[in-house]
């Protein structure tokens, strides 16, 4: 019988980019980078400690705009093309690195793409979601929704239906996807208001996450900090964000990621090498890229960098997994003797984090997880088991929070982007307007422009937009996603209003922004 539990919760998300007027788009490149290094090698070691028949529990959202991604046959279709070419940049720096200290790696990298090849077409039959369900159904994973399109809930709250229609097309995107609904919700950007939690039990949501401050302000005061869930007045769990166990592992300077021994993320062969000899593996316009193909350790705060050394740095994952569950263990029995339940670590990170910016993530958890297994002190458990041993927790009002900087509403409302958020309130009214007017309608034409509007709009509410702008990262794409959805929705709504209907237009935005197949514009209603 273990002291206390420790909660692993990967949020995995990107925003949903399809842009089949090209045949290579920059943005894109996110999402196939995303899968060779992170959700891949994930499932690659879920299904090796399920081999093995190590202990391992843990939550992971996988969001709506991700997974029909996953699902989309164009993307995942360049994404096997991508996955060839890797294999062929890595076959190639076989040769031209053959007598140097660089060749072990060349020869590492083709291991690895062949590896992943193997287990995709194998394994997982090409699908990831696939490999989501089986840990699923084994009981080993929750796999738990987001907001649809990961719409910052607390700026869409004064619009009516927007909040709701978010939750509701996620719960059924999730449940067509993973053959069942969703228990549990990571709400976008962590951020919580007064009232959301009436939506979520409305549909069936048992519990979300939200920043420490998010529980630790709540009113009442809860008894046991973020060590125990809350609930909230309609009867949904909370769980807080523990930060000390959180900042070990996400801090590139305190936390592991920092090690001299790990793999550099900036030093790239498509930035290194000629340009003529990279150029078949990189923008076709000649803007260098990242391939992956990554030689150099971090080394230090320096410009200079050692070579890798992969050795080396695995048993750095297996000497850190076990400083980390060290601290659990401490951690649960220091707790332990103050409250009168088993104490829970819950420890949240994006996914990618786990292998594209730490390229020995998966392998950190991996040996986490077996290191844990060994542990009489403290287990690895889900947020539903958790709720199962304890269903009895106390009643607070959550405090309003968000995982952002300065833990509230800034990052997504400032005075760079809110020029947005006028444009979203008056397409979510508008939209409830027309699908109550158009309710019963049995014209084709209206349908699908309604159902279209639906799609532009959900998709402009994408928080993701809003953050990429404050962050300075990507600003110029950003701000053209944002103002081509709301172009597209006005030029779908005056189509509607005047049964003037240019169907090439329709069907171009039809098949480039096309998520949720079977959307239905009487969600607004």
């Amino acid at each position: 019988m273990p002291r206390g539990y420790w909660m692993l919760v990967l949020h995995s998300h990107l925003p949903f980019v399809k842009h089949p007027e090209y045949s290579y788009f920059l943005e894109e490149q996110w999402f196939y980078e995303a899968i060779s290094e992170t959700y891949l090698p994930i499932l690659q070691y879920m299904k090796k400690m399920e081999d093995e028949g190590v202990h391992f529990r843990f939550a992971v959202s996988v969001t709506p705009p991700l997974a029909e991604m996953m699902c989309d046959p164009l993307l995942m279709g360049r994404y096997e093309q991508h996955l060839d070419k890797l294999i062929e940049l890595s076959e190639k720096e076989i040769h031209r690195t053959k007598g140097t200290c660089f060749e072990h790696l060349a020869h590492m990298y083709k291991e690895r793409f062949e590896g992943l090849r193997d287990f995709y077409y194998g394994w997982l039959g090409r699908s990831l979601i696939n490999g989501y369900k089986h840990f699923l159904e084994k009981g080993y994973i929750d796999v738990i929704t987001c907001g649809f399109t990961h719409g910052f809930l607390p700026l869409l709250n004064n619009t009516e239906n927007a909040v709701r229609a978010q939750v509701e097309l996620a719960v059924r995107s999730h449940a067509e996807k993973f053959g069942q609904p969703p228990k549990g919700i990571w709400l976008p950007e962590c951020a919580y208001f007064e009232g959301l939690d009436a939506v979520l039990a409305e549909y069936g949501i048992r519990y979300f996450f939200v920043d420490t401050h998010g529980v630790l302000y709540a009113k009442p005061r809860p008894r046991f900090g973020v060590y125990a869930p809350v609930y909230t007045e309609n009867g949904v769990a909370a769980f807080g964000r523990d930060y000390y166990s959180s900042k070990q592992v996400w801090s590139s300077k305190e936390g592991y990621p920092g090690d001299q021994y790990y793999r550099d993320f900036y030093r790239d062969i498509g930035y290194d090498l000629d340009h003529d000899y990279i150029k078949p593996y990189i923008s076709p316009d000649g803007e260098r890229v990242f391939t992956g193909l990554k030689y150099h350790r971090i080394t230090g705060d320096t410009d200079f960098k050692e070579f890798y050394q992969p050795e080396i740095a695995s048993q750095k994952t297996v000497d850190h997994a076990k400083h980390f569950v060290r601290g659990r263990e401490k951690q649960a029995e220091e707790i332990a003797e103050l409250i009168d339940r088993k104490p829970m670590i819950v420890s949240p990170y994006d996914a990618e984090l786990f292998g594209h910016w730490w390229f020995e993530g998966p392998e950190f958890l991996y040996n986490v997880f077996k290191e844990m297994d060994k542990s009489e002190i403290v287990k690895a458990i889900t947020p539903l088991e958790y709720l199962n041993e304890y269903p009895t927790n106390q009643v607070v009002k959550v405090n309003p929070s968000s995982w952002g900087d300065k833990g509230y509403y800034d990052v997504w409302l400032n005075q760079g982007n809110d020029w947005i958020y006028r444009h979203l309130h008056f397409m979510s009214d508008s939209m409830v307007n027309l699908a109550k007017y158009h309710h019963n309608t049995n014209d084709d034409a209206v349908r699908r422009c309604l159902n279209q509007m639906a799609r532009e709009l959900f998709l402009a509410q994408s928080s993701d937009w809003a953050f990429l702008i404050t962050t300075g990262t990507a600003i110029e794409y950003a701000v053209q996603r944002t103002k081509e959805h709301i172009y597209n929705f006005l030029r779908l709504k005056e189509m509607v209003e005047n049964r003037e209907f240019d169907y090439d237009f329709l069907a171009a935005v039809e098949n480039k922004n096309s998520i949720f197949q079977s959307m239905d514009f009487r969600i607004y209603c």
